[in-house]
Formats: structure tokens, sequence, C-alpha cells
């Protein structure tokens, strides 16, 4: 008799669990469905992707993550969308179309330094300026000289060959030196030093390639000064000394055109 009771209430007890039903199940169901909604919104955006829509989607996903507004609480996402005008377009192409110039330029230059192991005497960057090639004095100039001796006149006539574009821009040579005085030189001062460096060196650039056109070219020295190195140390002065050449866009970050002045930057 007891343990018939016993076992009807064991019976008892686990029918009262079967008839329990646990929530535990609603939280990832709401997940799930805040997933499916967050999926058919990206398959959404990737419709007819622009730019305005990119932007509310990354809103919404912020907001969901951030704990921010939940995505059943943003009414619509894609609401105050309107499509890219053809204008836009052609503004980011042309940008693009132009850094691209540049980065053809640059992968020349850096195979050329590559080939010839000339990693320790030239460098590229791509700057907001344009493309900066900078070029270390040694490889160009005897110790207190701005003329190009013969040796390294293969060099500047190997660069000049690279600068090949489909439209012609606008060339900035600039010459550096380090602090110690010019002493016993043809030159009274590093200024005049590094002036005439990058002139000689722009003159060959031009008189070796004939396809560039000397009315976008320009050159200027700043002497010590705009040093990239400290001056305290011989491999800090080695730095400074150099020759840059800035190669510049044609197009704006915004797409629009770079005004270009060449009579007022130009060096005949």
């Amino acid at each position: 008799m007891k343990a018939r009771r016993v076992a009807l209430a064991k019976k008892t007890k686990k029918k009262k669990e079967e008839e329990e039903i646990p929530e535990a199940w609603l939280l990832p169901y709401s997940d799930l469905l805040t997933l499916l909604l967050a999926l058919f919104i990206v398959l959404f955006a990737m419709s007819s992707i622009n730019a305005q829509k990119m932007a509310a989607l990354s809103q919404v996903f912020n907001e969901v993550f951030d704990g921010g507004q939940g995505v059943m609480d943003n009414p619509s996402p894609t609401e105050p969308m309107t499509p890219k005008t053809t204008e836009v377009t052609e503004q980011v192409q042309a940008y693009m179309k132009d850094q691209a110039e540049l980065s053809n330029v640059q992968d020349d230059v850096e195979n050329y330094i590559a080939v010839n192991e000339l990693e320790n005497q030239f460098s590229t960057e791509m700057t907001d300026d344009g493309l900066l090639i900078t070029i270390r004095d040694s490889v160009l100039f005897e110790s207190g000289a701005a003329e190009i001796g013969d040796k390294n006149l293969k060099v500047a006539k190997d660069l000049s060959k690279l600068l090949n574009f489909d439209k012609q821009r606008p060339v900035m040579v600039t010459g550096y030196t380090d602090n110690i005085p010019a002493q016993g030189g043809k030159y009274d001062s590093n200024w005049e030093l590094s002036v005439m460096r990058a002139v000689n060196f722009l003159s060959v650039l031009i008189n070796t390639n004939d396809k560039l056109d000397s009315k976008y070219f320009s050159a200027k020295g700043y002497g010590e000064n705009n040093p990239i190195a400290s001056n305290k140390t011989e491999a800090g002065r080695k730095k400074n000394r150099r020759v840059e050449v800035l190669i510049q866009p044609l197009v704006e970050k915004d797409g629009t055109k770079k005004e270009v002045n060449i009579e007022a930057d130009a060096t005949k």
C-alpha cells in the first residue's frame, strides 16, 4: 500500500512537471527573430545599395548592438534615402582614377628601388598632397656640391623615365640639408645649396624625358629647415640631406578638379 502511494506521488509529480511550460525558449526565439530581420534588411540594402542607405543600415546595427533602440523600434531606416546622383558617381570615379595613376607611378619607382637595392637611399609615400619620392643626397651629390656627378646621373635619368602621366600634373622638387654650415664651398649657405640642388635635379628630369612639360615643374629649397630627423647624430643628419619630388594630384578628395596655377608656380 505504501509502495503504491509512493508510485502514485511520483506519477502525479511527473504529470505536473509535464504540464509546466518553461519560458526559457522566449529569449533565443526573440534573438532569432532579430537576426532574421537584420538579414532581411541587409538583403534589401544589397538590392539597390547607396551611401545613404548604408548609413541608415549602419545606424540600425549600432543601435541594436550598442544597447540603443532595437530593430523593432526603428520605424523605417530606408525612408529618408535618396538616389545617388550621376554627378557624385562621376566625381568619385575621377578621384579614384587619379589616385590609381599616382599608385602606378609609385609601383614603378618601388620596383626600381628593389631591383637596384636602393632601399636605404630611396623611399616613396602616398600623402594627402600627392606621391612623395624622397632621395638621399648621397645618391645624387658630392658633399657640399649641387651639381649631379656623372656617376650619379644615371639614377636621376632613370627616375625621370618613370614619371609618365596620362595627363600632365604639377611636380614640385624640394632640396634640404642638415644644420652643418656650408664651409669652403661654392655656396655661402645651406639654403642656397638646397635650392641649387633642387633646380639641377629638376633640370635633369625635364631634359631626360621629353614627355614632361616644364610648365608643370617647380623647384624650391629649405636648407636646414623642416628636418625629418634629429641633427644631433650623423644618422639623423644623413636623413635630413635629401631631395623630395612631390607629384601632385589633379582631383581633390571630393571629386572636384584641383586648381593648377602654372604661371605662378612654374620654373622655366
